[in-house]
Formats: structure tokens, C-alpha cells, sequence
């Protein structure tokens, strides 16, 4: 996926969760959010994670380095840089994030936990980003006023057919036409459930 549309994230902060005992809830919202109104999507972490989390946010110095503490000194050792963080999918639950990587030559993206993704970003200063797709399945609308409303878990299949051909136009303008003709799919069989063998 190109740079450009991917969205830049920042880290609200640590919360308990209330869907699942003994874990925590780390808070992320759109960087160009406002006072008023935001895009935010909890990210359902265990306590280890959230301690190391609150730890930096809180600027809480350990006594010993933490696990993300030695990951970032030996990033620093051996002249490695962490250009970014990317959230780039959501399956089944579980969000799925890569670290980009570079020694100045070259560049490597590695798989990651999204929470110690997070935490390695905390703490190299690196962004933080997500893909559109992510951020329509798992952020919900937050407004000041608390006029707001969840948008969690929508599927493409939910989508009005004018919302498909919206997102379908975007794909091929960015040419991605594997998205755009999945989604070209999804809509012949909502518009022709007969000829889609429904």
C-alpha cells in the first residue's frame, strides 16, 4: 500500500478493558483528529503490555530495562532505525502489525504483536499508522459533545451497494484492482443474487 493513504495514529493512553477481565484497552485516534470530534480504535492488550505501555507514557524510569527497553538499545547498537509502525489488518479479532526497519541500505519489515509495536514506537518516536480499511472495521466516531456512535465490524458485505461503488472508484484511482474487483463482486452479488448462483 502506498504511504499516502495510509492514516497516522496517536496513542491516547491506557484504560481497563471492559469487554475482557484482567486485560486493558490501549486507545489510538486519527493524528489529524480535533478537540471535537475524533476517530478512535481500542486495541485490546494484556497487563505485561499495558504496564510497559503506561510505563513510557507515564515516563516512569525501571529499575531494569523492560523487554521493549532492549529491543530499542540494541536498535541503537547495531544503527538500526524504525522508520514506522503500520496496523495493517484485522482479522478474527486480532489486529496484525509490521515494523519497518532500516540500517541506512537497507530496509526490512518485520511481523509484530501490535502492543509491542506500539511500545518499540513509544519509544523510538516512530509513527504509528493504519490502513483505511482497519480503521473502517474497528474505529468507532468519538465527539465532544457525545453525539457519537460505534462503527465497529462492518463488513464490505453490510455496505449500501453506493458505498461499494464509492470505495470500489477509490481502488481503481490508486489502481489497486485486486481490492476494486473483490469488491466488484460483492456488489454484482448484491445487485444480481440470481446470476451470483445465491
Amino acid at each position: 500500500m502506498d504511504n499516502n493513504d495510509l492514516i497516522e495514529l496517536k496513542v491516547l493512553g491506557i484504560t481497563r478493558s471492559e469487554v475482557q477481565a484482567g486485560a486493558y484497552a490501549l486507545l489510538l485516534e486519527n493524528a489529524d483528529s480535533t478537540p471535537d470530534e475524533a476517530r478512535r480504535i481500542p486495541i485490546v492488550v494484556g497487563a505485561a503490555e499495558a504496564q510497559s505501555i503506561a510505563v513510557h507514557l507515564e515516563q516512569v524510569m525501571p529499575s531494569r530495562p523492560l523487554t521493549h527497553d532492549l529491543f530499542v538499545s540494541m536498535f541503537h547498537a547495531y544503527g538500526v532505525e524504525l522508520k514506522r509502525v503500520t496496523i495493517y489488518s484485522f482479522k478474527e479479532g486480532v489486529f496484525a502489525s509490521m515494523l519497518h526497519l532500516t540500517d541506512g541500505k537497507v530496509e526490512v519489515d518485520i511481523d509484530a504483536r501490535t502492543s509491542d509495536a506500539i511500545a518499540i514506537a513509544l519509544r523510538t518516536g516512530a509513527p504509528i499508522y493504519t490502513t483505511p480499511d482497519v480503521m473502517s472495521l474497528t474505529s468507532y466516531e468519538w465527539r465532544q459533545d457525545g453525539n457519537y456512535k460505534a462503527q465497529r465490524h462492518v463488513r464490505l458485505e453490510d455496505l449500501p451497494v453506493e458505498k461499494l461503488e464509492q470505495r470500489m472508484q477509490h481502488y481503481v484511482d490508486k489502481e489497486q484492482y485486486e481490492r476494486a474487483a473483490k469488491i466488484q463482486k460483492i456488489i454484482a452479488r448484491k445487485t444480481n443474487p440470481q446470476q451470483s448462483g445465491e
